[in-house]
């Protein structure tokens, strides 16, 4: 059947484009993390205008099912990530036993001072300094949250420029001395990302998040490091195991 004979049915064009490349996704000719080929070349091969095209991959990826980049081009999207909520919890095993290459990238590092409310979780004083890490994780060149983290900027001194140069958490902590450690209770709400984490995780404005907050301590018990992370919700899909 023709895509003129399809339109006249009833069917939008750019729905039809639409499901011809979600079949080359469900078949395999597009494989999770593939680029796939530009505008021109989707217009020509389903004989539509870059218009239609564009509709079709928008709501491809309100669904999910891709990914635009900036100046590089679409994407295929990766299965959710299967992220284990644990006492013990590393991204880096996570997005590795997944078969996929985990990456951090520091955003930014700055001085800050306890609020109420880290001092709390910290076991600190109200106003004490602290070592405040931006980062986004990433499994292969998909980004899947932005943290942002708190740590005594006395027990951990120059902790950002640690993390810029290991790009983990866990190596960081190692860099001081600490080679084991665990999660305390795990807060999880819904939200909806704004402009800045937005960018930074590659989605839509209004499109949904999960926040984790939680708080790691050392063996004995001592708080090290509290986290605020906003994942793409449409990424993960998060599993509480006993």
């Amino acid at each position: 059947m023709s895509m003129q004979n399809t339109a006249s049915s009833g069917v939008a064009l750019w729905r039809l484009v639409a499901d011809g490349i979600e079949r080359g996704i469900a078949d395999g000719r597009f494989a999770a993390g593939d680029k796939l080929p530009g505008e021109m070349e989707i217009a020509e091969t389903y004989r539509v205008n870059r218009h239609t095209v564009r509709r079709a991959l928008a709501a491809l990826a309100e669904r999910g099912l891709v990914r635009a980049e900036r100046g590089s081009g679409t994407y295929v999207e990766a299965q959710k990530l299967a992220y284990p909520l644990r006492s013990r919890t590393r991204f880096s095993e996570i997005v590795g036993a997944d078969g996929r290459e985990p990456h951090g990238r520091l955003i930014e590092a700055t001085d800050d001072v306890a609020t109420r409310e880290l001092a709390r979780e910290l076991g600190l004083k109200t106003g004490a300094p602290l070592v405040r890490i931006e980062a986004i994780r990433l499994a292969d060149r998909t980004p899947i949250c932005v943290s942002t983290t708190w740590l005594s900027a006395d027990l951990f001194p120059g902790a950002g420029a640690v993390f810029a140069a290991t790009r983990s958490m866990t190596k960081l902590l190692e860099h001081f001395g600490v080679r084991d450690y665990r999660r305390g209770a795990t807060r999880i709400t819904a939200g909806i990302v704004d402009a800045t984490d937005a960018a930074r995780l590659d989605l839509a404005l209004g499109r949904p998040i999960l926040v984790v907050d939680a708080t790691d301590h050392d063996l004995t018990g001592r708080p090290l490091v509290t986290k605020h992370s906003r994942f793409a919700a449409e990424r993960v899909e998060f599993l509480v195991e006993s």
